[in-house]
């Protein structure tokens, strides 16, 4: 099966989480950053926030990275850790500091979404061949890299085109694209090199929104036509879910399967590609069907949408596979709400309408 993970079974690590994470203040309520009075502390990254994911889903997961020898990245790991991920191939840095950001409670996809990033100069953005060697990382069934850390710097750039190199034992390669423009600014090339990484890789996630944006490509098929490489691609259609391309074993044409999202009650939309990231991987790594990997995506998404923060506690794994097993007409009338997660079984807040 595609994308089965199931290159190197005798790994003791199932997923390595490669990436920058961040302490990120949260606003005590909406508004543009100049006038929000007050933050809550809370943990930002792509990576990491996969990483958290899947180990509270079970999975045996490290998390790769740099961070400063202060009070921030002490945080950072005892958060992380907190999830039951391996942090112990982080590195300290005694010179460059944890990276911080601010931001506002609106959808990162509005034109009044505020960021504030405080991370030039990193820990992170040290991350090179050199400080993170591709052969001394932990055997994995699954490496985890996104786009965001080659936006970092030039050696972090240097890094991710060297993790996605073909080599031999190379466990399977998943890439977000996470096109950021803003991390790009003065850097440019941004979406040539975003392209050139996941082409080189074995599963990528891609937004068609992001896509249109970074290479002007427009609708699922012409991003397929774009990245006809990797084995497994998956094109995010926001609310109306995910279309998954996926080649046969034997180098045959994809099979090509639609899965539409979930109606969600949001309570802060954001998170969610990277907890649809941790819900596909996981199905992945228990080889399951495509269907059920793109819905178990949709569930793991929508178990951050409707908490305020960028994590949380995954559905019970009995509990997504009788959601993700519903048939078609159920599925469409899934609608999740705050609380879901901790049901049994259908009641109030996962109603089948």
């Amino acid at each position: 099966m595609p994308g089965s993970a199931a290159r190197t079974p005798t790994a003791d690590t199932d997923v390595v989480c490669l990436g920058e994470s961040m302490v990120t203040f949260l606003p005590s309520r909406p508004g543009r950053l100049a006038d929000v009075p007050a933050f809550t502390r809370g943990i930002g990254g792509a990576e990491s926030n996969v990483a958290c994911a899947l180990a509270a889903a079970g999975h045996r997961v490290k998390w790769v990275s740099r961070v400063g020898s202060d009070g921030f990245g002490d945080h950072l790991l005892d958060a992380v850790a907190a999830y039951g991920v391996d942090t112990t191939d982080v590195r300290r840095d005694p010179v460059r500091p944890t990276g911080i950001y601010f931001r506002t409670a609106t959808d990162r996809a509005t034109d009044v979404h505020e960021v504030a990033y405080y991370r030039a100069g990193s820990a992170a953005s040290a991350m090179s061949p050199r400080t993170v060697p591709p052969d001394g990382l932990p055997g994995c069934r699954i490496l985890h890299l996104s786009g965001i850390t080659a936006a970092l710097s030039d050696d972090c750039l240097d890094l991710l085109r060297a993790l996605t190199a073909p080599r031999a034992g190379r466990p399977l390669v998943s890439f977000d694209v996470n096109h950021r423009p803003g991390l790009w600014r003065g850097r440019p090339g941004g979406p040539e090199v975003l392209l050139e990484l996941a082409r080189r890789c074995d599963l990528v996630f891609v937004g068609e929104d992001e896509a249109a944006e970074a290479w002007d490509v427009h609708g699922a098929d012409a991003v397929r036509a774009a990245l006809p490489g990797p084995p497994v691609l998956v094109v995010k259609q926001g609310a109306d879910g995910a279309t998954v391309y996926a080649r046969g074993e034997d180098g045959t044409a994809d099979t090509v399967t639609t899965v539409p999202g979930l109606a969600v009650d949001v309570v802060a939309p954001v998170g969610a590609g990277d907890a649809f990231a941790a819900g596909f991987l996981s199905a992945t790594l228990r080889g399951l069907p495509v269907r059920e990997r793109a819905r178990h995506g949709h569930l793991m998404a929508a178990a951050v949408l409707t908490v305020p923060g960028d994590l949380t506690a995954p559905p019970g794994r009995a509990h997504a596979d009788r959601l993700a097993a519903l048939d078609d007409t159920a599925w469409g009338t899934l609608r999740l709400g705050p609380g879901w997660t901790a049901a049994a079984g259908a009641n109030e807040e996962v109603r089948v309408t």
